[in-house]
């Protein structure tokens, strides 16, 4: 096999497309960094009725900031998902080429990991809990998204908004920084306090963490989906089909 680190960029005995889940990643990262920065900057059709876009929730509306209210909460949703032990390895690939792939010749420099340039990365466990509350307001958006003027029902909106909160739940709660936090810390869950309930937690959010990579991405396309259907509401392009 090649030696990665030693060989020419690219070299390698692989017969396989290697290079697919790179290339695809890029694209689809891409292509959401684009979308959603645009949208953040829109500043317009966040809200539709008794749906509001996930990209614009909790919205703050402040007669002292000029921009778009996205741009004040975005950063704890961006921060969480950019410095996520997951995505690094994506991103580090797709963009860095570093590494490529297995068995794959990297680019010629070194690497010193989150001590440097990306020493940044290391607020990930800060950013989880910035995240967790941006998630309980998305929980109430999914609430009022069954009151249409008082009354109880509900649109395909909601259950988009149902959805969508639903994977981010899972993308949050599946994140190895709060599998830690719930019990990774803890040597001896017998002697800990609250150490049964702690371990059953602990086994709940490993039975999840198994699948963060899955979480990952069905989040990602589900927050730009929620957010493009409400958009497509708020500005006459689509009707929200109402079941009751």
């Amino acid at each position: 096999m090649v030696e990665a680190a030693t060989a020419k960029f690219g070299t390698t005995q692989r017969k396989d497309a290697w290079w697919a889940a790179p290339l695809s990643t890029f694209g689809i990262l891409s292509l959401f960094v684009v979308y959603s920065t645009v949208r953040a900057f829109e500043n317009n059709y966040y809200a539709a009725g008794p749906y509001l876009s996930p990209l614009y929730s909790p919205l703050l509306l402040f007669n002292w900031w000029p921009l778009s209210p996205a741009l004040l909460i975005l950063w704890a949703p961006a921060g969480f998902r950019f410095t996520c032990y997951y995505y690094r390895k994506a991103y580090y690939r797709a963009y860095a080429a570093h590494p490529f792939a297995c068995a794959v010749g990297e680019p010629e420099r070194g690497y010193h990991g989150e001590t440097k340039l990306f020493l940044f990365q290391n607020l990930h466990r800060f950013l989880l809990y910035a995240a967790i509350v941006v998630l309980v307001f998305l929980w109430h958006d999914v609430i009022m998204a069954f009151n249409f003027n008082g009354k109880f029902g509900m649109g395909l909106g909601t259950l988009i908004l149902l959805v969508n909160t639903t994977l981010l739940s899972g993308y949050t709660f599946s994140c190895h920084s709060f599998r830690h936090l719930v019990g990774g810390n803890v040597d001896c869950f017998s002697c800990a306090k609250a150490g049964k309930v702690r371990f059953k937690l602990w086994q709940g959010v490993s039975s999840i963490n198994e699948h963060h990579m899955l979480w990952a991405w069905t989040s990602l396309f589900s927050v730009m989906g929620a957010d493009l259907y409400v958009r497509l509401v708020a500005c006459g392009c689509l009707f929200d089909v109402r079941f009751f």
